[in-house]
């Protein structure tokens, strides 16, 4: 997985107002950038260390948010990869593991054989509790502490959405 490059210091100013050619804008917009990428390492650390912490060392960060990710669906491969967010990882090879270890059940697609349908076995389904509580108590900590308040992280959520949007029709174009 390769990180970005921390945002040089004399590549802009963040002080300067927006309008000095948009330095200030681009330092603003690569600091968000780094910031959901360590998130993202961070969520996976807080994964981990649930786990670690309940004494279950069969699942790796990776899986366990496979396992969250696929919820109640039963879904193909593909559909699962374009969900989640499985960094640095190969979501074929994982899902693999968690067949052998019980957690997921595959099956062919009557209509296609090439596609593999998956769905979480109720070991998968406790596996996916113990995240899905992890992700509730943090999000009840953070609303007491009102972290979330400001801006709302309802914004917060749209702003990202908005961005998602724009990366997903600038891959399109380039196609």
């Amino acid at each position: 997985m390769t990180m970005l490059a921390p945002a040089r210091r004399d590549f802009v100013d963040a002080s300067r107002p927006a309008g000095d050619n948009g330095e200030a804008t681009a330092a603003t917009y690569l600091e968000a950038l780094q910031l959901l990428e360590r998130l993202h390492r961070l969520m996976q650390d807080l994964v981990k260390d649930e786990f670690e912490r309940l004494g279950r060392q069969d699942l790796n960060p990776v899986q366990a948010l496979i396992l969250y990710n696929l919820g109640e669906s039963e879904v193909s491969a593909g559909e699962l990869r374009s969900r989640g967010m499985y960094q640095g990882s190969n979501v074929s090879y994982n899902l693999k593991k968690l067949v052998s270890m019980g957690y997921v059940h595959h099956e062919r697609c009557d209509l296609d054989r090439r596609s593999v349908r998956v769905r979480l076995t109720e070991a998968g389904q406790e596996v996916r509790q113990i995240v899905l509580g992890l992700f509730r108590r943090h999000a009840d900590q953070l609303a007491m502490s009102g972290v979330l308040d400001d801006p709302p992280l309802a914004q917060v959520n749209l702003q990202a959405r908005r961005i998602e949007r724009y990366w997903t029709e600038q891959i399109r174009y380039i196609y």
